[in-house]
Formats: structure tokens, sequence, C-alpha cells
């Protein structure tokens, strides 16, 4: 136990904020990507600003400075928070300046604007940088666009929509446990008859959960989207339906009844953690308040893993929450208890329970 569920620790939203640059296009971006990322990891904005203005004096194309420099050097800070060689307080320093920085590019209003595109993050998800770059890139592309930044209620999402008819919604969502929200946003927009493209970890590697959940285009990072909407105009959406129509395993109730009991199931679950392990009672309020919030992550992680039925959802989270664990010398199968305690919980729940089993036999080292 290590004052967190026996295990756990904190993170930038359990996964890296930034975007990844593509190798592809940025060749001769790598020495700049470089220099900034000497300059985030010892916070020294100033130094930052320098290394974008000199790489645009230098004659490196904004979109590259943007993608292959600043996105690629977010893309390490989250890596090098994962394997334990930055702090939180590090990483997020890194993200301010890394977000800073980007207000150095060149914006100008385009002559002849592409259209209006509205981007925006999935309620309660605050990771907003991948948005914010896809924002920029379209800019750079000639797009007017109205960026609403991270945490976007779908009802005031809705609100701008009717007041502004962008062409498209961009949708961006980083946490697998924001899926429920992404799916009433998707169906919403469509209902106002704009067509919505999804983006981000949270959609999976392929986009197989934007296409579960309706939207009309998928596009794993900032250069992608822009390709996709230069290539023409997104579908318009077909007349609306409701949400659950997309789902018919949710009509088990599986996912609504656990996700109505997650308060209990956390509380719960942390009560009888205390019973197995005594060193518990020995903890801070901190530590104690670290280990429920430990135990609240999967909790949703497992019940998002319900709504898309899903056994990735899950098993991902855990596999990365074990990489975190074992670069902090922690073993994973801390995570265990835990589980155990939750199937104990669900066990009249047969699609709960799978996940769980599929957990287990993924924490648990084969001969």
């Amino acid at each position: 136990m290590t004052g967190h569920l026996p295990g756990l620790d904190e993170g930038p939203g359990r996964r890296g904020a930034g975007g990844r640059g593509s190798a592809a296009h940025g060749g001769g971006a790598a020495p700049w990507a470089d220099k900034l990322w000497a300059a985030v990891r010892v916070a020294d904005e100033y130094a930052a600003v320098d290394v974008v203005t000199d790489a645009l004096a230098d004659g490196l194309e904004p979109e590259s400075v943007l993608l292959d420099v600043i996105a690629a050097v977010q893309h390490r800070v989250g890596a090098e928070w994962a394997a334990n060689r930055m702090s939180v307080a590090d990483e997020h320093a890194a993200t301010a300046i890394n977000d800073r920085v980007i207000a150095v590019l060149p914006t100008r209003r385009p002559a002849n604007s592409r259209g209006r595109i509205t981007v925006a993050c999935v309620d309660q998800e605050w990771h907003a940088l991948p948005a914010r770059l896809v924002s920029e890139t379209l800019r750079l592309r000639g797009w007017h666009v109205d960026y609403l930044g991270a945490q976007v209620p779908t009802a005031h999402l809705i609100g701008h929509i009717h007041r502004t008819g962008p062409d498209a919604v961009c949708l961006s969502g980083s946490l697998p446990t924001r899926l429920p929200l992404a799916h009433s946003a998707i169906t919403a927009v469509q209902a106002a008859g704009t067509p919505v493209m999804a983006g981000g970890p949270a959609f999976g590697a392929d986009g197989r959960y934007a296409r579960l959940l309706g939207a009309d285009a998928w596009a794993p990072d900032a250069r992608a989207a822009a390709d996709r909407l230069a290539a023409g105009p997104l579908s318009r959406p077909t007349p609306a339906h409701q949400a659950t129509d997309d789902l018919p395993h949710l009509l088990d109730q599986e996912y609504t009844l656990v996700a109505k009991s997650s308060t209990r199931l956390v509380r719960d679950t942390f009560r009888s953690l205390e019973e197995r392990f005594p060193a518990m009672r020995d903890y801070s309020d901190e530590q104690r308040e670290h280990t429920a919030e430990d135990i609240a992550h999967v909790v949703s992680f497992l019940t998002a893993a319900l709504y898309v039925d899903a056994d990735d959802v899950f098993i991902g989270f855990l596999a990365w929450t074990a990489e975190v664990l074992t670069a902090r010398d922690v073993p994973a199968r801390s995570l265990l208890p835990c589980l155990d305690l939750l199937q104990e919980q669900l066990h009249d729940f047969p699609r709960a329970c799978r996940l769980l089993d599929a957990g287990r036999s993924a924490l648990t080292p084969r001969p």
C-alpha cells in the first residue's frame, strides 16, 4: 500500500494532454522540437517563445511548427510524466508554456474563408490542447473557426450552433469516460442539422467509438481533420433519433444501474479495502482522498466500457495504469483487490463481471 488504491498515482487526466506530430511532414522540425523540449523542461517560457519565433524565421511552415514541434513536444510531456520522469507540476508548467507559444504563430483573417467550423471539447473534458491544435490548424488553412475550449456543456454548444450556423462541429475527447456525454452531444448537434467530426483518444485509435456513437466523420489528429474537411463538406445528418437506438446493449440497464450506484460502489469498495488492508487506517487525509479518487477512476472506466460494450476501454485503462504504477515501483497487482471487491458487489451484472474478469486477466502475470 502506498497511500493510494493500493498504488495509483495522480496524473494529467490519466493520459498525456497533447498531440502527436507527423514524421512524414516534420522532417525539418525535429531539431526545433528538441530545442522547445529543452525550454519547457526547465519551464523557460521566454526561451520557448524564442524557439518558435526562430523556427518561423528560419522558414519552417507555421503548420509544421504547430504540429511537428509544439504538438510533438506536448506528446513527449505526457510520455515523460507517465514514465515518472516529470512531476505533475512540471507537466502542468510545460503544458501551459506550449499553450502560450501557440499564440506566437501568425494569424490573419482569410481573404476567402472556406467556411465556418466550431471546435469544442466534450462536456467534462478538460484536455483542451488537442482541440486547440485542431482550431489553429484549420485557421492556418483558411477556415473561420469558433474555438470553444474545454468542458463545453451540450446545451451551450447547441445554443452556439443556432447562433452561428457552422458547417460542421469538431468534437474533441481524450478520456473514454466522457463517451456517454460525447454520444449525447453528437446526437444533439446532429438534431440541430449540423454534422459532427469526432477526434481524440476517447474515440479509439481507429475511431471505432466515433462510428459506434454515430459521428459523421472521425480524424486521428489535427492534420487529418483539416485534410478531411478540405476534401469536401461532411454529409448533413439524418433526421434526429434517440441516442440509445445506436446501442441496443443498453437495454439491459447495466450501464444505467452501475452509473447510478457509482458513488455507493466507491464508498463500499473503500470501506472494504480498509477492512482487508489494516494499514490503510493509518493513511493521512490526503492519502485517503487519493485512494477514493483512484477507486472512482476504476469505476468510471468500467461504466464507460459498459456504455460502449467494449472490453478494450476498461483493459486499456488498466494496462496504462499498470505501466504508470510500474514506473513508480508499485506492483500492478495492487489493482486486483479493487477489481475483486467490485465484482463481489456487481455479481448480478453479467457484462460488468465479464469486464472485471478481463481486467483481472490482463493484470495477472501468466506462467
